[in-house]
């Protein structure tokens, strides 16, 4: 029994020689417009579409294959009896393969502002083939790049599901671009769309563990508001509330996402942290939130000056009292106490922000990062590595207590966030010292040990990255550190742990890495 192939292709190139092919292999072909004279004419065997439909070409060609015959063919699951009867029963043939590519309308759209030259290169037959042949991957294989030709006739299911979802990228990204073009014309319309296409796989993103890639970008002349593209969470965003103040800025959201990331890490115990241009400057957990928000703004009062605050449980009367008395850009927590609020209305420039989406469910929104710069667009897994028990070692004589491995894992966890190279000093759940952004690690740890100074003594500390030589242990003896949680790693590793040997320093290694650029 023969198989059936629907070819309609503006783009012609080696679409000959693959439709020879098919022949060979034993495909009916059926095709229309000019792609059926320009097969017919290199002697290949083909049907025209109007002899399956019984129907002629409408309204100049636009309406050819809108054919419940070709559309019924090709949506037919032949794996389910009752709509293999069906067809068969009003005597449509199924199809096996849909090789279709559209009208240029991206290069129409960037020669002209012409709307009549623009709508006639609007492709709607082709859209529907490809997308009803992709919807049907287990029944039909859907073409819409010439590069697939090659393996095409012996696609097994997986080939199939890769050429549909090309497909149906390929559409997706096709109506965008006429959106955006025609929302440049006729105005009125607020949805940017960006598209992304893959130039290669990147080794690995800002850490081996987050799996990334570079792809190049097309937004022609897009209206803002809303950012859509592949790797965006466009219709998964937190649900928040502005209860007081002026709306949030583009620093401000950046700033906020920044501290509820945090406070997310610990979103089933008080938290707070409290952020400065994206950087943590103050994180602590607490018996209850006051304590937490209290030890958090001791970390570094004058930082916090102008910052943003977010909590992990509803803001008390008691903490919005303390509050009050520090300059800040926005405070943001699940809920507010109407006494609090009365109280946090009193400072007329500050934002009071209700975080409605749990932060349990915040952590699983935002999965990809993306970040557009001259050279491509990189698109990356977010970080959301945790430690791991078979990675997680104590590599040195001296043994942690379980107080300080606590404490290890709460550094650990801010020094994800803050930016690279960090060093997170910390005691009961407490920061004491961030360093964060200098270009080299000693200069962080040297800074963060003499920030923190004689609070350092018995204190745990948290690295970002490896240590590359001893002179970051010895940094670490000299501010009386007890026990230092980093990735390991480096060629220096025995060097780095006998040196912490010689000064009686626990340390742990967790072949996990949090760079943040």
């Amino acid at each position: 029994m023969k198989k059936r192939a629907y070819i309609s292709v503006f783009n012609k190139e080696n679409i000959v020689d693959f439709a020879q092919e098919l022949v060979k292999n034993n495909f009916e072909i059926i095709s229309t417009g000019g792609t059926f004279k320009l097969l017919k004419e290199n002697g290949i065997e083909v049907t025209e579409v109007s002899e399956i439909t019984n129907s002629p070409e409408m309204l100049s060609g636009k309406v050819k294959s809108l054919h419940p015959k070709i559309f019924a063919g090709i949506l037919a699951d032949m794996t389910n009896l009752n709509e293999a009867t069906e067809i068969k029963k009003l005597d449509i043939k199924s199809f096996d393969m849909v090789v279709v590519n559209l009208y240029p309308f991206e290069k129409v759209a960037s020669q002209t502002d012409n709307i009549d030259e623009l709508v006639k290169n609007i492709d709607i037959g082709g859209v529907s083939l490809l997308r009803a042949g992709a919807k049907n991957y287990k029944n039909i294989t859907v073409i819409c790049d010439k590069a697939d030709y090659v393996n095409a006739i012996n696609a097994n299911e997986s080939t199939r599901q890769k050429f549909a979802l090309k497909a149906f990228a390929l559409t997706s990204n096709y109506d965008e671009i006429i959106g955006s073009k025609l929302s440049e014309i006729f105005g009125g319309n607020e949805v940017k769309n960006f598209s992304f296409e893959k130039i290669q796989d990147l080794r690995y993103g800002e850490n081996p563990h987050q799996e990334a890639g570079l792809y190049s970008h097309n937004t022609p002349h897009p209206n803002p508001h809303t950012l859509r593209g592949e790797g965006a969470s466009s219709h998964h965003v937190a649900d928040y509330e502005i209860l007081w103040g002026k709306e949030l800025s583009y620093n401000n959201i950046l700033d906020i996402t920044a501290a509820v990331n945090i406070v997310s890490e610990f979103y089933d115990v008080p938290s707070v942290a409290i952020v400065k241009h994206t950087a943590p400057c103050g994180v602590a957990l607490g018996k209850d939130l006051l304590e937490a928000y209290t030890k958090a703004l001791d970390c570094d009062p004058i930082s916090a000056f102008g910052g943003i605050v977010a909590f992990s449980q509803p803001v008390t009367k008691e903490i919005a009292m303390l509050l009050n008395s520090v300059f800040l850009e926005v405070v943001i927590a699940p809920d507010f106490d109407e006494d609090a609020l009365e109280i946090l209305k009193g400072k007329k420039n500050l934002r009071i922000v209700k975080l409605n989406t749990t932060l349990e469910d915040y952590k699983k929104i935002q999965n990809e990062e993306i970040k557009i710069t001259p050279f491509g667009v990189l698109i990356q897994n977010s970080d959301k590595k945790e430690l791991d028990k078979d990675t997680f070692k104590v590599v040195t004589k001296a043994k942690p207590t379980a107080e300080q491995i606590e404490d290890a894992i709460f550094a650990w966890k801010v020094a994800k966030h803050a930016k690279s190279n960090a060093i997170v000093v910390a005691k009961d759940f407490k920061t004491l010292a961030i360093g964060q952004g200098q270009t080299n690690r000693v200069c962080a740890m040297e800074w963060a040990l003499d920030y923190a100074c004689d609070e350092s003594k018995d204190a745990v500390i948290a690295s970002d990255g490896f240590f590359p030589a001893i002179d970051n242990i010895q940094a670490a003896a000299q501010g009386r550190i007890a026990l230092i949680i980093q990735p390991g790693g480096s060629i220096k590793d025995k060097d780095v742990i006998d040196e912490a040997d010689k000064y009686k320093i626990a340390m742990i290694t967790t072949s996990i890495r949090h760079f943040r650029h």
